[in-house]
């Protein structure tokens, strides 16, 4: 059941979006079968079978993966399939994932009597998660009866990240202990949820903040949740 909801997820997903990242091709490596609305594949391709991918212009080659006892009654792999206009085949792969972000603004719920705040400060942090992968491959007709091959991706992701950044820290912030106004010094860390669509990456986040130095004491926000959105680019 789990299996079959991630296909119809996964394969909804990229079918549906047509503003999902698009490669040149499939990247060479092992990926799991998602789903795929191919006759001559659906019996061989179950979801979450293991399998060995390659493309070469329009054509995937495949070799099954790690066949277990539990898989060997699973028919035989074609060597190769040909993509078609009107077809597609949709696989996923996880990995790992190391990113640097930008935290465009915190949200900070109301606490020692000052309201919700919306900070926009710089911030940056350096995400570290695992990810899956979804590659969604089909074909256009083209003029001349020529066959372009189409790859789109997107992923979705989890982790944790830390990194530093900057606050507004005034008297009413600290318990009155401040005795100016100034842009603090914090460093931070939480866990993020993050969509990736290839050309960008969005994150929602939670985290909390430490600021340095004296007046960390008294912050009212020192170690408190906030809420906020991560931007950034995939060093992978």
């Amino acid at each position: 059941m789990a299996a079959r909801w991630t296909g119809a997820l996964g394969g909804g997903m990229l079918a549906g979006c047509a503003a999902v990242g698009q490669l040149d091709q499939l990247p060479e490596g092992q990926y799991r079968a998602i789903q795929t609305n191919e006759a001559t594949l659906r019996q061989a391709l179950p979801p979450g079978r293991p399998l060995y991918a390659r493309q070469q212009g329009d054509t995937l080659f495949f070799r099954a993966d790690s066949l277990s006892p539990a898989q060997a009654k699973w028919p035989s792999l074609p060597a190769f399939y040909r993509l078609r206009p009107g077809h597609h085949v949709v696989v996923a792969a996880r990995r790992f994932d190391l990113d640097v972000f930008t935290i465009p603004f915190k949200i900070r719920p109301s606490r020692g009597g000052v309201p919700l705040q919306l900070n926009t400060n710089f911030n940056a942090a350096l995400y570290l998660g695992r990810r899956l992968d979804f590659y969604h491959l089909t074909s256009h007709q083209l003029l001349g009866g020529r066959r372009q091959p189409v790859v789109r991706t997107t992923g979705l992701g989890y982790g944790l990240f830390t990194g530093l950044g900057s606050s507004l820290i005034t008297p009413d912030f600290t318990r009155q202990q401040a005795v100016t106004e100034y842009e603090g010094f914090v460093v931070h860390a939480g866990a993020a949820a993050i969509y990736d669509a290839h050309i960008f990456n969005l994150g929602l986040a939670i985290g909390a903040d430490h600021l340095l130095g004296p007046d960390g004491r008294s912050w009212i926000y020192q170690h408190k949740p906030w809420f906020g959105v991560l931007f950034g680019l995939d060093l992978n």
